[in-house]
């Protein structure tokens, strides 16, 4: 019999640097009566190179905390601790520009750096290389299946030169076969470049597949109420015994938090 999971214990790599700190981080949406508490009060870490999901019911904060740590939004209480790293959010959707050939969107991450026409384009297509999608630097977004718009999306992301990775139900539109084959990459590049990654997810299997950790949130207002470190050999399969029996025990107890939000 499989020993239960235990209550919020966060587990890291020891001797990990921290990359992601958020200490008593509380967002609060509007004032008064009509506001509403995304997010309570919540401790994180994130080491450098360390591979953290995020679960939670809908509406838990899991996206706001997403969009606090990019700096995309302030928190009502707490602070986020980065320590100078660099940060770059990935969504669900591609958001491409659909008048840009591929390369060209990758570049568009690179204008922050200051490098001549002919640099970008040299480096956008080292980013595309990266995502396995040489060759397909002049196409257009619309000339792409869902899979590798996801996948010039990411090497967007990376063209950042971030430490840390967000990443926002980034293959949650894809079929199953095309969503296995992005985890092998994301894995590949997240393993190459030590990143630091925190990745929101509905599908605790995914979470298992690559997670060094998942962690659970609350019915809204958002905490963190389980933290569940994933010790499993790598590369794992979605599909194997053994990310199936611990996906099991966790959607337990996703599916309590979840039954509490619908009362």
């Amino acid at each position: 019999m499989t020993a239960p999971l235990t209550e919020h214990t966060e587990s890291r790599p020891e001797g990990a640097t921290p990359a992601v700190r958020l200490a008593g981080v509380s967002k609060m949406y509007g004032t008064g009566k009509a506001g509403i508490l995304a997010l309570d009060n919540v401790d994180l870490t994130v080491a450098q190179g360390e591979f953290v999901c995020l679960l939670g019911a809908s509406g838990c904060g899991k996206s706001t905390m997403l969009s606090l740590v990019a700096g995309l939004d302030a928190p009502s209480a707490g602070k986020i601790d980065l320590d100078g790293r660099r940060v770059s959010l990935m969504f669900q959707e591609p958001a491409l520009f659909p008048w840009l050939t591929v390369s060209a969107n990758v570049e568009m991450a690179l204008r922050a750096k200051k490098l001549d026409k002919r640099q970008r384009r040299a480096s956008a297509l080292e980013f595309l290389d990266m995502v396995h999608l040489g060759g397909f630097g002049d196409k257009r977004p619309h000339e792409l299946s869902g899979g590798m718009r996801q996948r010039v999306a990411l090497a967007r992301s990376l063209a950042q030169d971030s430490d840390v990775l967000l990443m926002d139900e980034p293959f949650g539109a894809l079929d199953a076969m095309t969503r296995d084959l992005l985890h092998d990459e994301l894995e590949r590049i997240w393993r190459e470049r030590t990143l630091a990654v925190l990745f929101v997810t509905h599908n605790v299997r995914e979470a298992v597949r690559l997670g060094d950790r998942v962690v659970l949130l609350s019915s809204r207002p958002g905490k963190v109420v389980q933290d569940f470190p994933v010790t499993l050999a790598r590369p794992r399969r979605t599909d194997s015994t053994e990310v199936a029996r611990i996906a099991a025990e966790i959607t337990d107890h996703l599916r309590t938090e979840v039954v509490r939000h619908a009362r």
